[in-house]
């Protein structure tokens, strides 16, 4: 819509040394992006990505911490150049990475290698030695949404606190043995990784933080779809080798969880009027295979390695 493309030069020429463009030299491409306007902005003399925050995202993302995280991803080498951001408005630029396809289910299948590229992405940022701002702390942020959906007219999904009853032995297994914290992404949309064939890149730091690395490799293996055998090749990516069943327990508990959290984000985009998708469906979906991955007979045996690592 062109008054979108408005905002995006009119966001760009916030940024230094990018005061005088105008929209009649720029060539501007909407992206995609479930909760903000991300455009394509060629100048013809730079390539950049102009994202501008979605109505409603500032209750639940904090943008200094979000910009602070997305330059220390690019100093780790693995995401975009920041060239400005507003931690006010949460209004980014950040320089268009050439030659690259944006991931999704489908590709991370059909891509020779690219789960492997994904771990070893993963791997790099974690082990970098940055810091992020902001500490993940799963358990209090579904304490958090709770509160945020308090304030809105939506219903939970049957069974929800139930479940979360149920997710108590996961939470004291988790504190019985802390793994170290690493910066991690904790939000691993297959469409936040952008793949050169031979490099994996990552983007979009909205919910990064310090956490368990493990947490990045269960949740994107859960966006992704990925069949056991392509889950196998994303944890030899990561690890370089077979993971201990510590680290497959780790892995497993995550999927579950970052179903449990997702669900009650998702259940905020329904209440907020989101229209980009239908996020009741993908709500009570997340929350669906939450359950059934709990129940599964395997799960306590997963849960029981990681406490007793």
């Amino acid at each position: 819509m062109q008054e979108n493309i408005e905002a995006a030069i009119a966001a760009l020429k916030s940024a230094p040394g990018f005061e005088a463009v105008t929209a009649e030299e720029c060539s501007v491409s909407r992206l995609g992006g479930l909760t903000n306007l991300v455009h394509l902005v060629d100048t013809g003399t730079d390539r950049v990505i102009v994202r501008i925050p979605g109505d409603g995202t500032e209750e639940y993302i904090d943008r200094k911490v979000e910009l602070t995280n997305a330059v220390a991803a690019w100093k780790a080498g693995v995401s975009a150049e920041v060239l400005w951001g507003d931690p006010a408005t949460g209004v980014m630029i950040t320089r268009a990475i050439d030659d690259i396809v944006t991931m999704t289910p489908a590709l991370f299948s059909e891509r020779a290698g690219s789960p492997g590229r994904a771990g070893k992405a993963l791997a790099k940022l974690h082990n970098s030695g940055e810091e992020f701002d902001f500490r993940f702390e799963l358990f209090s942020m579904i304490e958090d949404y709770l509160k945020v959906l308090s304030t809105k007219d939506v219903a939970l999904p049957d069974g929800y606190h139930d479940i979360v009853k149920a997710a108590d032995p996961v939470k004291t297994a988790l504190q019985a043995n802390p793994a170290p914290l690493a910066p991690c992404h904790c939000d691993p949309l297959c469409e936040n990784f952008l793949d050169d064939g031979d490099v994996m890149w990552i983007v979009d730091w909205e919910y990064s933080g310090m956490n368990d690395p493990l947490w990045d490799l269960g949740d994107l293996s859960v966006e992704a779809g990925m069949t056991d055998v392509e889950e196998a090749e994303l944890l030899r990516g990561y690890f370089g080798r077979e993971p201990t069943p510590e680290e497959r327990g780790r892995v497993v508990i995550y999927k579950a969880m970052c179903d449990l959290l997702w669900t009650l984000w998702g259940l905020i985009q329904f209440a907020d009027g989101n229209p980009v998708e239908d996020f009741w469906a993908y709500a009570t979906e997340r929350f669906e295979r939450c359950k059934a991955l709990m129940q599964d007979p395997a799960f306590p045996g997963h849960v029981a390695a990681v406490k007793a690592r």
